[in-house]
């Protein structure tokens, strides 16, 4: 368990799914979407511009796959009324966009209040960096880091922004660990043996599972948002779930 306030983390399998990680025909695309862009596995989204009404970007969506389960990491209240599951990739420089100018405010606003939980899960399509930075998260959260981790991968990335440059590679995760204070043993050794490679591998197929075709995509209860949207129509989507 970490210690931080509002981050509960706990950790078991999740039922099998396809091992198929990525197909070689993947294309990464730019999509736009309300002037925000989104990566794209080839596929094009089922939503059109988002225009005045942000519903037109938000889509139902069921099955067991959104259900939270111990495997997730949680940021909040566990008893939050409203459930953000975001599904994204470390190198995707939308994801970074979401990190920096949206979660950051839904967490300040929601999260902290208690009326939001926030979940995120791996959609590591971006290649070997994609899946090794993935990796790594996991690993600090071995280590009750999770978020603090994730945290700093995005903001090198932020610092960075280059994808398939390198830059994300085992030195920078040993050097993240050792600047979050974790034991550094235990983490190379859980880095080295790429022990959550199955893991990474399962929250993409369970993505599929539930129509995630691009970087970010997330689900706000069982309203699926693609791209980087402004925090203002997250708002707008949250505050609707609020008042059911």
């Amino acid at each position: 368990m970490e210690n931080e306030d509002l981050k509960i983390e706990v950790s078991t399998l999740v039922a099998p799914q396809n091992n198929n990680f990525l197909a070689s025909s993947i294309l990464i695309a730019a999509i736009l979407i309300s002037g925000s862009l989104i990566y794209s596995t080839g596929k094009q989204p089922a939503a059109g511009p988002l225009g005045a009404n942000v519903e037109e970007a938000v889509a139902e969506a069921t099955g067991k796959e959104l259900e939270l389960t111990s495997d997730d990491v949680v940021l909040g209240d566990l008893n939050a009324p409203v459930t953000v599951v975001e599904y994204a990739d470390f190198q995707c420089p939308f994801c970074g966009r979401f990190y920096s100018q949206t979660a950051s405010q839904i967490k300040e606003n929601y999260v902290q209040e208690g009326k939001v939980k926030l979940v995120y899960r791996h959609f590591a399509f971006l290649g070997p960096e994609s899946r090794a930075a993935a990796n790594a998260a996991e690993c600090a959260k071995d280590q009750g880091k999770f978020w603090a981790y994730h945290d700093s991968l995005y903001e090198e990335e932020l610092r960075d922004q280059q994808e398939h440059n390198g830059n994300l590679n085992r030195t920078l995760f040993l050097s993240l660990a050792e600047d979050l204070g974790l034991r550094a043993d235990e983490f190379s050794a859980c880095l080295d043996s790429n022990k959550y490679d199955e893991k990474v591998q399962k929250d993409y197929a369970e993505a599929q599972a539930v129509g995630v075709r691009a970087t970010p995509t997330t689900f706000v209860n069982d309203k699926k948002v693609e791209g980087a949207l402004p925090y203002e129509q997250f708002k707008l989507i949250i505050d609707k779930e609020l008042a059911k």
